[in-house]
């Protein structure tokens, strides 16, 4: 039975019982979940190994390419459309062998998709200082950008998945895909899929090089730079878009995992709809395409893939500086090291916007129904969080991380088990229900 670390406050006494009860239903390796209210903290838990066993070549997994969405099984909590490609392993771990070292409460873990609700936090903010228009042009800051039909994206089309370039022609290696030069270079000669700003469709990978050089040319400084500078410093975060070399020693290593089997009485587990998993089973598809942007998949646990700075999939985070972000998006944090606005990064209005819906209905890559506000998932079937006004971004395999502003929260559960699916994985919503459960009870 693995030992739970960490604290609850009274009243959350149900996520503690849902974390560790992961463990033993769900096949959790090694995993941390930490959640803020009213800007404190009121759970801190920890528990597994750091370095899970079963690791080594091929157990990686695929680097941001979240290759599947439940399609809406919230109510059973079962992972829904795993959008399995046949491509699932990465080219293998680098370092390190089978041992198992325990998860600890400084253990960093990397966030894969999450790390996108961390970078729209960027332009969001850049906007809020008046220094981006939202509305303006991608081509007023990125002219090269503007080359084969892209003149009229605009800067939301961006943020909420509208640009049509999912996919590129033709696939970065690993090695340009973090050299920092190829990837912005590659969308910006793409021709669109779509009438940008017609459809939406989720940018797996582009998201990376289509963000990232839009900070750049607005404000000369890299992304993850930014990033350190304006928010995790001052915040006092353990979250990284770079990692430094000084904290490789602080990271879990992920590894794929197989979802236990269900017990007889529960039935058989839900499969995917043949129009997902035809999706990505098809080479040509938007979605084996989107997800192929960077061929073969880089190994996640590479110092290398570690240090560079990919929003789309690359972020590096303890649990507990991704619920005290998304809690400083929300409210003001009392602890914060700046005296801006107590802590609280989002203005009402910017907050508002964060959270209004740009895209819903058919995702063009994930075949499903999504939908986005700018830069964030929010809650729905295909991304279920704690209620209507939810907004944050799961990973694939299974972290998650959002808040929650009229329950007052910010939510943040990692973990370096990987499964299938990228988003309803039964571990989170275990505990969103927990979360809940509480919340309803301390507020009766």
């Amino acid at each position: 039975m693995v030992d739970v670390q960490g604290t609850v406050a009274d009243g959350f006494e149900p996520v503690r019982d849902a974390f560790a009860a992961n463990f033993a239903r769900h096949g959790e390796r090694g995993a941390a979940f930490v959640l803020y209210r009213d800007g404190e903290k009121v759970v801190d838990l920890w528990g597994g190994a750091k370095t899970p066993d079963g690791d080594g070549p091929g157990d990686a997994g695929a680097s941001g390419g979240d290759a599947g969405v439940s399609g809406g099984a919230e109510a059973s909590g079962n992972a829904g459309a795993s959008g399995d490609s046949g491509d699932d392993g990465a080219s293998g771990a680098s370092e390190g062998g089978g041992g198992r070292e325990p998860w600890t409460q400084d253990t960093a873990q990397v966030v894969r998709s999450v790390t996108k609700g961390v970078a729209a936090a960027v332009p969001l903010l850049l906007h809020q200082r008046g220094q981006l228009d939202l509305d303006g042009r991608v081509s007023t800051y990125w002219p090269e950008f503007k080359a084969g039909g892209k003149e009229r994206v605009l800067v939301r089309h961006l943020l909420a998945h509208r640009t049509g370039v999912p996919v590129l022609d033709t696939p970065l290696t690993p090695a340009e895909a973090i050299d920092g030069v190829s990837g912005p270079l590659a969308v910006a000669a793409q021709r669109p899929v779509w009438e940008p700003g017609t459809a939406h469709g989720y940018h797996a990978q582009t998201y990376s090089w289509l963000l990232s050089e839009l900070v750049r040319r607005v404000t000369g400084r890299t992304i993850g730079r930014w990033i350190a500078e304006e928010i995790a410093r001052p915040l006092g975060l353990d979250l990284w878009l770079g990692l430094p070399e000084e904290q490789r020693g602080r990271v879990g290593r992920i590894a794929a995992v197989e979802a236990p089997a269900a017990p007889a009485a529960q039935g058989p587990r839900l499969r995917p709809k043949r129009s997902v998993a035809e999706a990505y089973q098809d080479p040509e598809s938007l979605t084996r395409r989107a997800f192929a942007a960077i061929t073969p998949l880089p190994d996640e646990n590479d110092p290398a893939y570690l240090a560079a700075e990919l929003p789309a999939s690359g972020g590096v985070a303890t649990a507990e500086a991704l619920a005290r972000f998304y809690a400083a998006l929300i409210g003001p944090l009392p602890s914060a090291r700046t005296a801006r606005s107590g802590g609280r990064l989002f203005a009402p209005a910017t907050l508002t916007m964060a959270r209004t819906e740009e895209s819903a209905g058919p995702d063009q890559v994930l075949v499903v129904g999504t939908r986005f506000g700018l830069g964030y998932m929010l809650h729905g079937p295909a991304c279920p969080m704690l209620g209507p006004g939810s907004f944050g971004h799961p990973g694939r395999g299974g972290s998650l991380a959002f808040a929650d502003p009229e329950a007052r929260i910010g939510f943040a559960y990692v973990t370096n088990g990987m499964r299938r699916g990228v988003t309803a994985d039964p571990r989170a919503q275990a505990l969103v229900r927990a979360v809940r459960t509480s919340l309803a009870a301390l507020e009766a």
